[in-house]
C-alpha cells in the first residue's frame, strides 16, 4: 500500500459510501501539526452525504445481519491481518496526521486498532443469553439479541484509529452496519483502513465513512431518524448537543467523555515505581489522552521528595520531531490547542485551583498534598469529572478501600494504562453515559428480547 505520509504528496480524501470513494464539493484544510502547513483536504461533508452513507448502510443491513457470527468474525479477522500488514505505512501517517510519535503510533496506536478487531471477532463468538424455566406455570422463557440497525459512531482526534476502530469492530460483529465520522483534523488513517476493507471483503454499505467538522456531518449523522444508536468520543460540551438532537428519537447513546483523572500516592508506595510511571501517565501522547493523570496527591511526609523527584523526571521527558526516535512527545494537534494550554499554564499561576478542575488535555499535571485518607478520597473526587485514577500504595487493604471510594470507572492500583477488554470502560458524573467493552458493547449494539414459550 502507498504510503501517503510521504512528505512530498498532497492527499485530497474522499469519503467512502458504499463500498466506493466519493468525490466532495467542499472541502477542510488539515494540517501537519510538527510543522504547522496544509498537507491533506478533506471532505466538508453535511446532510447529503450523510443522506447517502445512511441508505448505504441501511441496503446492506439485512445481508450483513444474516450472517452467522463466524462469517462476519471471518471478515474482521482478515481486515486485521491487513492493517497489521501495513503497519508501518499506518503508524507513519497517524504520526504525520495527529502529531504523536511515530513510535507510539508503531507500538500503542495500530497494534491496538489491529488488536480491536481480533478482541471482538473473537469475543463475539462466546456471548450467551438468559433463560428462565418456570414450571409453575409450564412456561419457559428466554433471551435473544438481534443487531440494531444502522450505528452512527463519531471518534476524537487524540487517538484516532484506534479509538475508531474500537467502535466500528463490535458494532460490525453484532451484525450492524456502520456510518462513522472521524475527526476532521485526524481522518488519514480512516481513509487508508477503507482501501484495506476493500480487500478484506467487507460487503459494500456495511462500514461507510463519511468525513467532515462536527456542525455539519456530526450533527446529520446524530439528528438522522434512521440511525437508532450513537456511539461518541469526545468533549462533555458536545455530547450535550448530542443528547439533545437525539432526544426526539430516543437514541441509544454510549458517551465516552473528558477526565481530569487523579493520581494518589500515599507515603508507603514504591516511589521510584510511581514517579516513572506517573510521569509517563501524565504527558504521554502530549497529554492528548483522555486517561491521562492531570491531578496529583501526595501524601504530605513525602511531598517534598516526590516533586523534587517528579520534576527531575519530568525533564527528561523530551519533546521534538514526531520523526525523531528520542522524543518522548511530538506536537499538539493544533496551533489553536497549544495556544489553550498555555492560557492554562499561565492560569495556573493566578488561579491553580480552576486549573485543578478544568481538563486542559495537554502535558500539563497539577501535583498538591494530603494528610489523610479521607482527605486524598475529597480531593480525588473533588471535580465534575470521574474517568479515571490511579492509588499509589503498598497496603492491599488501603488500595481496595480507596478504589472502591473513589468516583471514577477506572481505577488502576500501582499501574496505569493496564487494559482487559472484557471489561467494561467509561466514566461517571460528566465524564460519560455507558459503558463499551467485551459484554457491554455486544449489549450496546444489540437488543434483547425475551420470548416466553408454554409447554
Amino acid at each position: 500500500m502507498q504510503n501517503p505520509a510521504e512528505r512530498s504528496s498532497f492527499l485530497v480524501l474522499e469519503n467512502f459510501i458504499g463500498g466506493k470513494f466519493v468525490a466532495c464539493g467542499s472541502h477542510i484544510e488539515s494540517y501537519d501539526p510538527s510543522i504547522g502547513e496544509v498537507y491533506c483536504r478533506v471532505p466538508d461533508s453535511g446532510e447529503q452525504e450523510v443522506e447517502a452513507a445512511v441508505a448505504a448502510a441501511k441496503e446492506a443491513f439485512p445481508g450483513w445481519s444474516a450472517r452467522s457470527p463466524e462469517q462476519r468474525a471471518q471478515v474482521l479477522r482478515k481486515l486485521a491481518d491487513l492493517m497489521e500488514a501495513n503497519l508501518e505505512e499506518l503508524a507513519q501517517a497517524e504520526s504525520r496526521d495527529q502529531g504523536k510519535t511515530v513510535a507510539l503510533a508503531r507500538t500503542l496506536d495500530i497494534p491496538r486498532s489491529v488488536h480491536n478487531f481480533r478482541f471482538f471477532a473473537s469475543s463475539a463468538l462466546h456471548h450467551t443469553t438468559d433463560c428462565s424455566q418456570m414450571d409453575h406455570v409450564g412456561c419457559l422463557s428466554y433471551t435473544v439479541r438481534s443487531p440494531v440497525g444502522v450505528a452512527g459512531l463519531i471518534s476524537p482526534w487524540n487517538l484516532p484509529l484506534y479509538l475508531l476502530t474500537w467502535k466500528i469492530a463490535p458494532a460490525i460483529a453484532a451484525g450492524n452496519t456502520v456510518v462513522a465520522k472521524p475527526s476532521e483534523m485526524t481522518s488519514v488513517t480512516a481513509w487508508m483502513m477503507c482501501k484495506l476493507m476493500q480487500q478484506a471483503g467487507v460487503p459494500p454499505g456495511v462500514v461507510n465513512i463519511v468525513f467532515g467538522t462536527g456542525p455539519r456531518a456530526g450533527d446529520a449523522l446524530v439528528g438522522h431518524p434512521e440511525v437508532p444508536l450513537i456511539s461518541f468520543t469526545g468533549s462533555t460540551a458536545t455530547a450535550q448537543r448530542i443528547t439533545e438532537r437525539s432526544a426526539p428519537y430516543c437514541k441509544k447513546l454510549s458517551l465516552e467523555l473528558g477526565g481530569k483523572n487523579p493520581a494518589i500516592v500515599f507515603a508507603d508506595a514504591n516511589l521510584d515505581q510511581c514517579i516513572e510511571t506517573t510521569v509517563r501517565s501524565s504527558f504521554s501522547n502530549q497529554g492528548e489522552i483522555c486517561l491521562c493523570t492531570s491531578r496529583i496527591y501526595v501524601e504530605k511526609s513525602i511531598y517534598s521528595e516526590f516533586l523534587e523527584k517528579f520534576v527531575a523526571a519530568a525533564k527528561k521527558w523530551t519533546t521534538g520531531a514526531p520523526s525523531d526516535p528520542s522524543s518522548s512527545n511530538g506536537a499538539l494537534i493544533s496551533k489553536e490547542h497549544l495556544e489553550k494550554v498555555r492560557q492554562f499554564v499561565a492560569l495556573a499561576k493566578s488561579e491553580g485551583s480552576r486549573v485543578m478542575q478544568e481538563e486542559i488535555f495537554g502535558p500539563v499535571t497539577c501535583v498538591g498534598s494530603f494528610d489523610t485518607e479521607d482527605e486524598a478520597v475529597s480531593k480525588g473526587n473533588g471535580v465534575r469529572y470521574g474517568l479515571s485514577a490511579t492509588v499509589w500504595s503498598r497496603d492491599v487493604g488501603k488500595v481496595h478501600r480507596v478504589a472502591r471510594r473513589l468516583q471514577a470507572g477506572l481505577v488502576w492500583t500501582n499501574c496505569w494504562l493496564v487494559r482487559d477488554l472484557n471489561l467494561p470502560f467509561g466514566g461517571m458524573k460528566s465524564s460519560g453515559v455507558g459503558r463499551e467493552g467485551g459484554k457491554d458493547s455486544y449489549h450496546f449494539f444489540t437488543e434483547v428480547k425475551t420470548i416466553t414459550i408454554k409447554q
